[in-house]
């Protein structure tokens, strides 16, 4: 973490745990201004483009003619996922299959409200269990390298096996619950790194015990460049066509499915609650809900002042914390001094390992300058 002076956005509430994060002289971040200059402008939040949607929909039933599915989609029971299929089925009038990639972290909840998703829409689903070895071993070797980004094995399973099945089933499109109105500000890489496979399998190498034979895997290089123009795929993102303001969204799925909401972004996930809630800003000092509450300060569904005062808050309940810190190591196949151990170990950094940032950061300078990612990226 940076041993700047603290300083905290005075619009946004980003502050200087992003060490690279600049402010104006009115004390305005680069977040906030980058979002004036290139997301705002183009950003039509209380206008639901339903003509535009209606046009992506016809191309993509248009391909899917003669086709069990003429699209894919992940649904994880979060709100995002859970609206996307919404949208999918009821407003494009798609026939989408939804998978799900059981990483063996879900919680009862995220079960049921997928349970509820896909039977109130009458949806087919398809799951990818990842194996359970495989995946222990390489969150394991994730702890023991001591870098932050320890969601990374259950994100790359989760869109690799999405973007594996597709292609594989020849399926063309990918919706994604991805959208402007709750990710303008993305979390600072030294937060949470990019997908970075050869980081990822360094770290394997060198911490890991149990070969990786089904893990699914997902390079930038083949979803970016190879499944887009080799075979075709395309992403589409469906919620930045809809006014999406996600309390609306939750209290839609409530009632038409009895959707459950959660404590936090993510937090249907017990390791991802761990991870976001006491990890991160316990070793590192990092706390993902600012970046979270950023976005709603800019989309306006909510103040300054409330931000500030929701991270007053502890991120969770401690005595669950130490429950799901227990449960963790269990699962892990270590005590919860061992895990004590591994946690307290001196922290490290992604130029630690064997990475690719080289080739993330190139890619990132080409979407900025072809204005396909327009978010700071760092």
């Amino acid at each position: 973490m940076s041993m700047r002076k603290y300083q905290r956005c005075t619009r946004c509430v980003m502050d200087t745990t992003d060490s690279k994060i600049t402010f104006d002289s009115y004390g305005v971040c680069d977040h906030c201004r980058n979002f004036d200059k290139n997301i705002a402008p183009y950003w039509k939040p209380q206008e639901n483009r339903f003509d535009e949607l209606e046009k992506v929909a016809q191309k993509i039933r248009k391909k899917g003619e003669g086709k069990k599915y003429d699209c894919i989609l992940g649904l994880s029971g979060g709100a995002d996922s859970s609206y996307l299929a919404y949208i999918a089925k009821e407003i494009m009038n798609l026939r989408p299959l939804a998978v799900v990639v059981d990483t063996g972290w879900n919680l009862n909840v995220a079960v049921e409200n997928i349970e509820k998703i896909v039977k109130g829409l009458n949806i087919d689903m398809y799951t990818e269990v990842i194996n359970w070895k495989e995946m222990a071993d390489l969150q394991l070797a994730f702890f023991k390298a001591s870098i932050s980004s320890q969601d990374f094995p259950q994100d790359h399973a989760i869109f690799a096996g999405l973007y594996n099945y597709a292609v594989k089933n020849k399926i063309k499109y990918v919706l994604t619950g991805s959208n402007s109105a709750t990710e303008f500000i993305r979390p600072p890489i030294e937060w949470i790194y990019l997908n970075d496979l050869t980081m990822a399998l360094d770290i394997h190498r060198k911490f890991g015990k149990r070969k990786l034979k089904t893990f699914p895997m997902c390079s930038m290089l083949k979803y970016r460049l190879i499944y887009k123009y080799v075979y075709g795929m395309e992403r589409i993102f469906p919620l930045d066509y809809v006014v999406y303001n996600k309390a609306e969204a939750e209290e839609l799925l409530y009632k038409k499915f009895g959707w459950t909401k959660y404590a936090n972004k993510h937090y249907e996930n017990v390791f991802t609650r761990f991870f976001e809630g006491y990890y991160l800003p316990h070793k590192f000092g990092f706390d993902t809900r600012k970046n979270v509450y950023s976005n709603e300060i800019l989309a306006g569904t909510m103040t300054h002042e409330k931000a500030i005062e929701k991270l007053e808050e502890k991120p969770y309940d401690e005595e669950q914390m130490y429950l799901d810190k227990e449960y963790i190591a269990k699962k892990l196949g270590i005590t919860v001094a061992e895990f004590d151990e591994i946690i307290d170990r001196p922290n490290k950094t992604p130029d630690d390992y064997r990475n690719s940032m080289w080739f993330i950061k190139l890619g990132v300078l080409i979407c900025k300058t072809l204005k396909i990612e327009n978010r700071n990226i760092r």
